[in-house]
């Protein structure tokens, strides 16, 4: 769909304001050089800054040089990282500079996913900007150099332009690792449509691009490149996971990772088996937030940032009025959560006031009801409005 001026000048107009609007609720620190625990009081802890010194990048160390402090996070990632510390600078303000070019970065690969957004959803973009949570998140990480990628695979899969869509997928899991999970849905719509062809063929890409990006890394530097895999399999239960609010509460699990894993793969089978009841097949918009949203609830840390991840998808996903106020309520938990963890972290590292552990974990509960209650108003049987005929769930679609 061509975006008409109007829409792409507004488009614009709110993704400038949402990332200015974000770049002030981190000016704080900017000043202050994210002092803790200041940094937590404030809510504007960042990982940029954080990273910076600590991964090496202020002396431009090669990402995965290290087996012990390499960075954690895939080769797309690490290259944006290493390679904006070039233009840096070696002056006394360097962690503030490096903060500032890629927060720069991030706020245009923003302004580039609400456009994608107003070209895919024309009647709901501007929930994109204007969502609290995702304005309060923008730059904590490097998430929307992968979330641009998936929105991109999302929109050419659902133009059926596969080779474009496999290849970006491709990228985007080389660079964040969470958008495989569109494998699920994308593999059951390719099953419902009868195209096992094409569905080698778009697993063939997708993984001999993300193999392309990696191999250079993983012969070069294997141990760098493989402390991601190692620390996502060895960690324990870490912040704003399900696991560490039953911690919490006394209710401590053996085997973390298997358990989380095993969520994850009820999760996605659970969803497919939705799918494949579905009567008309939907499109890869209307089934990645779903899934995602499985991955990021069974994982074994569930980030600020990745409202990121979710909102672009959330909102592809809407279909009708009641939807959207579950979306608004699934806003307000993640943002009571994004100040939570802040508050947990400033109390925990001497501040005067902040938040108990138990508020803590009754928080990341909230933020999880929220979230199944929003993913249940996307399932549950409802008459679809405002889309085409053949790109709505069907009205006798099996219940969330």
């Amino acid at each position: 769909m061509k975006l008409s001026g109007f829409t792409l000048k507004s488009a614009i107009l709110l993704g400038v304001l949402a990332a200015l609007l974000s770049f002030t609720k981190f000016q704080h620190c900017r000043t202050t050089g994210w002092a803790q625990p200041d940094e937590y009081v404030h809510a504007c802890y960042s990982d940029l800054p954080s990273l910076f010194e600590s991964r090496g990048l202020n002396t431009h160390t090669w990402p995965f040089a290290s087996a012990s402090n390499s960075v954690e996070y895939p080769p797309g990632t690490a290259m944006v990282m290493w390679a904006s510390s070039y233009l840096v600078g070696n002056g006394e303000n360097s962690l503030r500079n490096y903060f500032d070019i890629n927060a720069l970065f991030i706020a245009l690969l923003f302004l580039a996913v609400v456009v994608f957004i107003a070209k895919m959803k024309p009647k709901l973009w501007y929930l994109l900007p204007l969502s609290p949570a995702v304005i309060a998140s923008l730059y904590i990480n490097w998430d929307l150099w992968a979330v641009i990628s998936a929105v991109a695979a999302i929109y050419f899969f659902d133009q059926r332009r596969y080779e474009w869509s496999a290849l970006l997928l491709g990228i985007s899991i080389a660079t964040k690792f969470f958008p495989i999970v569109l494998l699920v849905p994308a593999t059951i719509i390719f099953i419902r449509r009868l195209a096992l062809t094409s569905l080698i063929k778009y697993l063939a890409i997708t993984g001999t691009t993300w193999a392309i990006l990696n191999l250079p890394f993983a012969i070069t530097t294997p141990s760098g490149w493989y402390r991601f895999f190692s620390l996502n399999t060895e960690r324990p239960a870490d912040w704003g996971s399900i696991w560490i609010a039953l911690h919490t509460y006394g209710i401590r699990l053996n085997n973390v990772n298997i358990n989380s894993y095993i969520l994850f793969i009820i999760g996605a089978l659970a969803y497919a088996l939705y799918l494949l009841k579905a009567q008309r097949i939907p499109t890869l918009a209307q089934s990645a937030f779903v899934i995602v949203a499985i991955f990021t609830a069974a994982s074994k840390v569930y980030s600020p940032q990745y409202i990121l991840w979710l909102t672009p998808l959330a909102i592809l996903a809407l279909q009708n009025i009641e939807q959207k106020i579950a979306y608004w309520i699934w806003q307000g938990a993640e943002l009571i959560y994004h100040f939570a963890i802040w508050q947990y972290f400033a109390l925990f590292l001497g501040s005067r006031f902040g938040l108990s552990a138990h508020w803590y974990a009754a928080a990341i509960l909230i933020r999880l009801l929220a979230l199944a209650w929003f993913c249940r108003s996307l399932m549950r049987k409802s008459t679809p409005a405002g889309l085409p005929q053949d790109e709505q769930f069907p009205a006798s679609a099996v219940s969330g």
